[in-house]
């Protein structure tokens, strides 16, 4: 995108204060706006939009996980993790088996099969976002990684801070 291409900003010329109002605001419509597509995905698959978000978290593991480390991917407890994989395998998206090298640890892997109908969706729904990234040039694609990553980051000490409920809130 060339510079004559960037979007106007109704912000602009009224400096960096005028810049970070219009960012909150894009920033809270942003958040709504992904909430709310995600829940739309989750109601089109029957699921619950936590349990969503942990299947494509799942996902990117590089193999079968325990409940523990779903607790950690999720910033839920463990009981809540436990909970949630209930669900997740009452609707077919996981099994549990035991661990072959610790039969004491029970791991939850993904069923490919539901994984598959997960994707496809994912594979239509695609286009328009492959679409919007295409008319971005490669640093502002970097950009978009580093705010996405550091994004994470803070999003997971927030919610520990959140769910720590310290004075400091």
């Amino acid at each position: 995108m060339t510079q004559k291409d960037a979007p106007r900003h109704k912000a602009e010329g009224a400096g960096r204060a005028g810049l970070m109002g219009e960012l909150r605001i894009a920033s809270r419509r942003y958040m709504a706006s992904y909430a709310l597509f995600n829940q739309a995905v989750a109601d089109h698959l029957r699921l619950h939009p936590t349990d969503l978000q942990c299947l494509n978290l799942l996902s990117l593991e590089p193999g079968p996980v325990t409940t523990g480390r779903i607790a950690e991917l999720t910033g839920l407890t463990t009981g809540s993790a436990t909970r949630l994989v209930d669900r997740l395998e009452r609707s077919g998206h996981v099994t549990r088996e035991r661990d072959t090298r610790d039969r004491r640890r029970v791991l939850v892997r993904l069923v490919p099969e539901r994984m598959a109908e997960f994707g496809a969706l994912w594979q239509r729904l695609n286009g328009p976002w492959t679409a919007m990234f295409d008319e971005y040039d490669d640093n502002e694609i970097a950009l978009l990684i580093g705010h996405m990553q550091r994004t994470v980051e803070l999003s997971a000490a927030q919610v520990e801070r959140l769910r720590g409920g310290g004075p400091d809130l």
